[in-house]
């Protein structure tokens, strides 16, 4: 017969009240008196009901995670640092993918949600994207990832900086030339894709180089796209000696497409890409690192801080870059010593 909040009160001689505070974990229980009721529950075997503690708290007990897309291996990595937080808090993660933010969509996500959740996280889409703007109405904590909004909680890297990073390393082995291969065209709801954007173009700017459009070409954040992009510019008149690529993903089909025209990379064109994929070493590409799944999980911890301390100041919380060189970027060819 399963046990009862009243099997364990009476068994811990207490009251079915205490039971309830101390085993949802609220204040104004005796920590000895707390640790009694939780011995005993474990002996009997005793499960909280999550329904009842849901009803007993005023919680809807789950938190929706707004992303444009789940399979890529960047959002993939992000929700894998949010579940591992989550996985220590009793709140259920409810994941809405809405697609490609540029798209119209039938019914917003929030409308589905709002009454499901106690909070949103909300990954890389800019908070005027439509559907996506309309959720800070729904009166709950909300936890952004790559963007910010005043009043919310938020956690990211510096983009620019990282974007300029990866230019100037390029700039100072030599390259003049330096193309972008981007998500898609500018502007986008992508608020990394947008600050990249700005990081490529600023650097170039400092080093008196010019900005061509005919240098960039959009990858799609895919590798196929990559390879596409990169086989574009190698088509110019007068092609790149060097390319960053907003992702490692593109930056992986960019040099496929350099061996498919028997070129190597570093040697005959340097590419950068950006993420710290794990297959970057595997391909000896020159990248800058972002802890994809630390911004995931400090995120969660953001939200879980929200929600348990709603008068608590939101912060926004940068997190460190860093560049690690591989073989995919040299000294431009005719500036290398014999």
């Amino acid at each position: 017969m399963a046990m009862t909040i009243r099997d364990i009160a009476r068994e811990a001689g207490v009251s079915t009240a205490t039971v309830s505070r101390a085993l949802r974990g609220l204040p104004n229980v005796d920590p000895v008196t707390r640790e009694r009721v939780r011995q005993v529950a474990e002996r009997l075997d005793y499960v909280v009901s999550p329904a009842a503690s849901r009803l007993a708290s005023g919680r809807a007990g789950s938190i929706a995670v707004i992303t444009p897309y789940i399979a890529r291996w960047y959002f993939g990595r992000v929700l894998s640092g949010i579940e591992k937080v989550l996985q220590g808090s009793d709140l259920d993660l409810l994941l809405s993918s809405i697609g490609d933010p540029s798209e119209t969509h039938r019914v917003p996500p929030h409308r589905k949600l709002r009454r499901r959740v106690d909070g949103f996280l909300v990954i890389s889409l800019s908070t005027d994207t439509e559907g996506v703007n309309e959720i800070f109405e729904a009166d709950v904590p909300v936890a952004l990832i790559d963007t910010e909004r005043e009043g919310c909680w938020s956690v990211g890297i510096d983009d620019v900086a990282g974007a300029r990073m990866a230019v100037q390393h390029l700039i100072n082995l030599g390259h003049e030339r330096i193309g972008l291969i981007s998500g898609r065209p500018l502007p986008t709801p992508f608020r990394p894709e947008e600050n990249r954007w700005v990081g490529y173009r600023d650097a170039l700017l400092d080093a008196s180089l010019p900005v061509e459009a005919d240098l960039e070409a959009c990858g799609h954040f895919t590798i196929e796209g990559g390879e596409r992009a990169m086989t574009t510019l190698l088509a110019r008149p007068n092609p790149p000696t060097a390319v960053f690529a907003m992702s490692d993903e593109m930056a992986f089909g960019a040099l496929r497409a350099l061996r498919a025209h028997g070129l190597q990379p570093g040697r005959d064109v340097s590419v950068v890409g950006f993420d710290g994929h794990e297959m970057a070493e595997h391909l000896d590409l020159t990248t800058i690192v972002q802890p994809v799944e630390e911004i995931g999980a400090r995120a969660a911890v953001a939200l879980l801080e929200a929600l348990d301390h709603p008068t608590r100041e939101p912060q926004q919380l940068t997190l460190p870059l860093g560049m690690v060189v591989r073989g995919s970027t040299a000294l431009r060819r005719d500036r290398a010593t014999i």
